[in-house]
């Protein structure tokens, strides 16, 4: 093989070579065009996605396309909804906890939004639904009266404002009820002396319930019994 013919195949090859690094570079930059072009539609297409199933009742699907929305497409201006209707979606599945993270989430990034007084107090029914009986622990009805305390006190002229007085009396109910509960189970004990501090909780924090009549019963007892006690080890 000649020399020419050597140069002539080199030519050829290098002229493939270039023509393959141009149809790569080409494929590349339409890629990228594309993905640039579909991006907003895409934002759109997963909020009403989210929408649609959210409507349905189907939660699940919902929050699957709200977490990509917002993880795809953090500046997309439907990035909002997302984070609040992720929120509202794990509530209505009753996955409270996760309501309650998306929700603090929520108002932590958007503290002056229109939106926070509902975000409170969604906080507040993810708290108020899950109250005990009064035989059990009342950490949820704590949780639950100082989060619609604080929307009050944030909010005092928003529905849900008043909506949570609402709450906040079921709340102060089941507490009392409570500390009833545990009062008369340290009368029937013998332990009066606790339950004399039980009864007079009742009385000092919850008047007006319903509860302090029955507590105003046993008062007089306890202290009889106390009383007795104490002349008997005399």
């Amino acid at each position: 093989m000649t020399v020419s013919s050597h140069k002539n195949i080199f030519m050829n090859l290098r002229k493939g070579l270039y023509f393959a690094i141009i149809l790569l570079l080409g494929a590349q930059l339409s890629g990228c065009a594309w993905f640039q072009a579909k991006k907003e539609k895409t934002a759109r297409e997963l909020a009403e996605k989210g929408m649609e199933a959210f409507q349905d009742n189907d939660y699940r699907k919902a929050i699957e396309s709200f977490e990509k929305l917002k993880d795809w497409y953090p500046f997309s201006r439907y990035a909002m909804l997302a984070e609040l209707k992720i929120g509202d979606a794990h509530y209505h599945r009753n996955e409270y906890e996760e309501a309650v993270f998306a929700y603090e989430e929520f108002e932590n990034l958007h503290p002056k939004n229109e939106a926070v007084p509902y975000v409170v107090y969604q906080i507040g029914r993810c708290y108020f639904d899950r109250l005990q009986t009064i035989d059990r622990d009342q950490t949820m009805a704590r949780d639950a009266l100082q989060t619609f305390e604080r929307l009050i006190r944030s909010y005092p002229t928003s529905p849900y404002a008043r909506k949570a007085g609402e709450h906040m009396k079921d709340c102060n109910r089941n507490l009392a009820e409570h500390e009833f509960y545990v009062g008369l189970f340290y009368y029937k004990s013998k332990r009066y002396k606790a339950a004399l501090e039980r009864f007079k909780t009742v009385l000092r924090s919850y008047p007006d319930l319903g509860v302090h009549h029955k507590a105003l019963d046993y008062i007089p007892l306890c202290q009889a019994a106390i009383n007795n006690t104490a002349r008997w080890k005399d």
